[in-house]
C-alpha cells in the first residue's frame, strides 16, 4: 500500500494530488507503487527487446524514491494523455512583428497547456517609444508585451490546467534593460514570470573599469537616426549585425540598479551568457541567449528540459556514525540505469511543437541531477558550509557526472550518438575536455547518445513526494516548520513538516541534541551558498538551480557583491532570495511558516514539477 512509503502526510498529499493517475475507464493508481510501475512499464515500452527486463530495472531505481523523475514524467507517462513529458521548453525567437510577436504567445499557450514551462528571451523586441522603420509606428517594448503572457498564463491556469511558470530574459545591453530590472517592483506585475538579466563578459569588464555602457538595438529595425553604429550579435541573427547606440550610462550605475532590486524583491536573476555559450557542449550549432524557468538547463530555440534526481539520502549507509559513507557502487548503478530510462522519455514524450520535437530528437539532451544533498551531508555528519562537505559533494557530482557519460557511450553502441553530434567539433567543447581520458576516448570511438547529461534542478516538489527530503542541492530548509500547499480544489492546507535528517535520526534514537551538522538554509552565510554551487558546477554540463539565502538584515554593501562573486566563481548563473516587502518574508518565529502568496522563481508553487 501507499501508507508503507509514505512517513509524511504531505507525500501522500503531492502523490494524490500531483502524480496519481485516476481514470474512469482505465487502470489507475491505487498506490504509489502503481505509479513506480506505470512509470517503468511505459518507459520500457519503448525498447526493442527486453522489455520485461527494463521494466524490473526501471522500477528498481524508482522504488522506494531513489531515483525521482521530474513531475511531467510522473503525472504523465502511460496515462495516455495528450501531454508532454518534458518539463520545460525554451521557445523560439521572437520576431518583431504583431505576427511574430502573436504567433509566439500562441506557441507558448500550447506549449503551457500541454504541462510544459516555457522561456523566452524578449530582446529581439523594438525598446519602448522606438519608431518603426517600415510603419513609423511607435513601439510599447519588451515589458509591454511581457504583460500580455502574464494574462495568457493567468488564463490557463483558470481553465484547470496545471501551475505554468515562465522565464523571461533580456540582454544587458538592451535599451529597456532598466525597465525590465524594475519590472516586478510592483508585487502585481507579471508575477508569473521569472527574470533574468544576460551578463555578458564585456559588461561585467565594463563595471570593473567603471566605464561607459551602451544600449543598442539592431539598426534595420530602428528608423534612421545619428546616432553611433557598432557590430553585434544578436538573437536570430547567423552573424554580427550593425547596432544603433541608443543610450549610454554608466556600468557601475546599471549594476548596482541590479542588484538594489535583487535586495529589494529578490529578482531579476542572472545568466552569466557567454560563459554559458562558451562552455556549451553544443557550442558549434547553438546561441543560447533563455533558459528554462528556474535556470538549471539554458536551451537553444524549442529546446526542451527532460529531468530527473537521483535521492541522495537513499545512499548514504551508516548514517550518523563514523562508518557514514555513500554506497558510490550503488549510486554508479543507479545512474547508469536513470540515463537509459531518461533517453527512452525523449522517444516516448509527445510534443505541444513540431520544432521542439526536432531539438529534443536532435540533441537528446538530459538533465540528470541531484536532490536530498542538505539531508544526505547531515546524515554523513558533514556541516554544510564545511570545506569537507564541499568536497565530499564534488565527489558524488563527479562519479554522477563519469558513471552518466560512460552509460551513454555505452547506449551509443546500441542505439547510435545523437543526431547533432559532429564528432570533431563536439571533442573540443571546454566541458568534455576536462573528462577524464577514457570518456573522451570512447566517444571518439563510439560517439555518445546525450549531447548534455547534468542538471540541477530545484525539485521542491518531488523532494516533498519523497518524504521531505532537501531540495537540489539546497541546505535543509529548517528542522520543524508548517508548509502551506494547494488542494486540487484550489484551498490551502498547512503541514507540519519535520526535516528528514532529524526524522531519521530520532527513528534510531540518537537523542535530542543536535551535533554541529544540522545546519539550516538561514544559518548559511551567502558566500558559503555560492561556494557549494561553485564546487558542483564543474561537474555540471547544463547549469544548476540554487537560491543563495539572504538574511533580511543582510547588508546591502555585502550584498550588492555577490552576482559579481559568481561571475568570479565560474557559475553559469546566479538567482538570490532576501525576504522583502514585496515578494513576503519568511517568518522565523516560533514555527516557521513558508508563505505561497507572492511566488518567487524556485518555490513549490513556480516550478514546474
Amino acid at each position: 500500500m501507499s501508507e508503507s512509503f509514505f512517513s509524511t502526510d504531505i507525500a501522500r498529499h503531492i502523490w494524490e494530488t500531483k502524480y496519481r493517475f485516476l481514470s474512469d475507464t482505465e487502470t489507475s493508481d491505487q498506490s504509489i507503487d502503481d505509479t513506480w510501475r506505470r512509470i517503468a512499464r511505459s518507459l520500457a515500452a519503448v525498447e526493442p527487446d527486453d522489455q520485461a527486463q527494463w521494466e524490473q530495472q526501471f522500477y528498481d531505481i524508482l522504488r522506494e524514491f531513489r531515483f525521482l523523475p521530474a513531475g511531467r514524467i510522473q503525472a504523465g507517462a502511460g496515462t495516455g494523455r495528450d501531454v508532454t513529458l518534458f518539463n520545460c521548453f525554451v521557445m523560439g525567437n521572437i520576431e518583431d512583428s504583431m505576427d511574430g510577436i502573436f504567433d509566439a504567445l500562441k506557441e507558448g499557450a500550447l506549449t503551457m497547456q500541454q504541462g510544459g514551462g516555457v522561456g523566452y528571451d524578449f530582446s529581439t523586441l523594438r525598446p519602448h517609444g522606438a519608431p518603426a522603420r517600415r510603419t513609423g509606428s511607435v513601439a510599447s517594448g519588451p515589458v509591454s508585451f511581457m504583460k500580455i503572457w502574464d494574462s495568457m498564463c493567468a488564463t490557463l491556469l483558470s481553465t484547470g490546467a496545471r501551475r505554468g511558470a515562465m522565464m523571461a530574459t533580456l540582454r544587458c545591453d538592451h535599451p529597456d534593460i532598466e525597465a525590465f530590472i524594475d519590472a516586478k517592483r510592483d508585487q502585481h506585475s507579471l508575477r508569473n514570470f521569472n527574470l533574468s538579466v544576460q551578463i555578458s563578459d564585456a559588461f561585467m569588464k565594463a563595471v570593473r573599469d567603471d566605464s561607459t555602457w551602451q544600449l543598442v538595438f539592431p539598426a534595420d529595425a530602428i528608423a534612421d537616426t545619428d546616432s553611433e553604429l557598432v557590430m553585434r550579435t544578436w538573437p536570430g541573427r547567423d552573424n554580427e549585425i550593425e547596432c544603433r547606440v541608443l543610450h549610454e550610462l554608466p556600468a557601475r550605475e546599471l549594476w548596482l540598479k541590479l542588484m538594489q532590486a535583487t535586495y529589494d524583491y529578490a529578482e531579476p536573476g542572472v545568466l552569466f551568457v557567454d560563459h554559458i555559450n562558451k562552455t556549451n557542449n553544443l557550442y558549434y550549432r547553438e546561441q543560447i541567449s533563455a533558459s528554462n524557468p528556474c535556470g538549471e538547463v539554458p536551451l537553444p530555440p524549442y529546446g526542451a528540459c527532460n529531468l530527473g534526481s537521483i535521492n541522495l539520502t537513499r545512499f548514504v549507509g551508516n548514517p550518523f556514525t563514523d562508518k557514514a559513507a555513500i554506497d558510490t557502487e550503488a549510486l554508479i548503478s543507479t545512474v547508469a540505469t536513470a540515463v537509459r530510462l531518461m533517453d527512452n522519455v525523449i522517444s516516448a514524450s509527445k510534443f505541444p511543437l513540431a520544432s521542439q520535437r526536432e531539438q529534443a530528437e536532435g540533441s537528446r539532451r538530459i538533465g540528470l541531477g541531484v536532490t536530498g544533498l542538505g539531508d544526505a551531508l547531515i546524515m554523513l555528519g558533514l556541516r554544510y558550509d564545511s570545506a569537507e562537505a564541499r568536497q565530499a559533494a564534488a565527489n558524488i557530482m563527479q562519479a554522477i557526472t563519469h558513471s552518466a557519460y560512460r552509460a551513454s557511450i555505452a547506449l551509443t553502441e546500441e542505439r547510435g550518438p545523437f543526431p547533432f553530434y559532429e564528432r570533431d567539433a563536439y571533442l573540443q567543447s571546454a566541458f568534455i575536455k576536462t573528462l577524464p581520458d577514457d570518456i573522451q576516448q570512447g566517444i571518439r570511438d563510439h560517439g555518445i547518445r546525450n549531447s548534455h547529461l547534468l542538471a540541477i534542478a530545484p525539485t521542491g516538489t518531488i523532494s516533498l513526494l519523497a518524504n521531505n527530503i532537501s531540495s537540489g542541492i539546497e541546505p535543509v530548509y529548517d528542522f520543524e516548520y508548517t508548509r502551506r500547499v494547494r488542494e486540487s480544489n484550489g484551498n490551502d492546507v498547512e503541514y507540519r513538516l519535520t526535516s528528514y535528517a532529524l526524522r531519521q535520526r530520532q527513528a534510531i534514537g540518537e537523542g535530542e541534541e543536535l551535533t554541529d551538522a544540522f545546519v539550516r538554509a538561514w544559518d548559511v552565510d551567502p558566500v558559503a551558498h555560492l561556494d557549494m554551487q561553485a564546487a558542483i558546477q564543474p561537474y555540471v554540463d547544463s547549469a544548476i538551480s540554487k537560491t543563495i539565502n539572504v538574511p533580511e538584515n543582510f547588508p546591502f554593501e555585502q550584498f550588492k557583491s555577490l552576482y559579481e562573486q559568481a561571475f568570479d566563481r565560474g557559475l553559469k548563473g546566479c538567482t538570490t532570495f532576501r525576504p522583502n516587502p514585496v515578494t513576503g518574508s519568511v517568518l522565523q518565529t516560533g514555527v516557521t511558516h513558508i508563505h505561497r502568496a507572492r511566488h518567487h522563481c524556485c518555490d513549490i508553487d513556480r516550478e514546474i514539477d
